[in-house]
């Protein structure tokens, strides 16, 4: 079984991620007791994006361009 997705599904999942919190963001203060539930999701999506050769770090910049500030380098 092949666990690369197809362009719209990793496309889908490109969109949720963007609005996912960043993992430094979540914790027990802000999401009591699910936090390493969270967590684990956030790094989850992250795998999947990253088996599909993505780098989750682009992923902001390629779903919204528009608002993404231009590279230092």
């Amino acid at each position: 079984m092949s666990d690369k997705m197809s362009e719209p599904a990793l496309n889908a999942l490109k969109v949720a991620f963007t609005y996912m919190p960043k993992s430094i963001e979540v914790t027990k203060y802000e999401y009591g007791n699910d936090y390493k539930k969270i967590l684990d999701h956030i790094e989850t999506v992250r795998e999947m994006l990253l088996i599909n050769d993505v780098d989750p770090e682009e992923v902001y910049g390629e779903i919204n361009p528009e608002s993404t500030p231009n590279s230092s380098y």
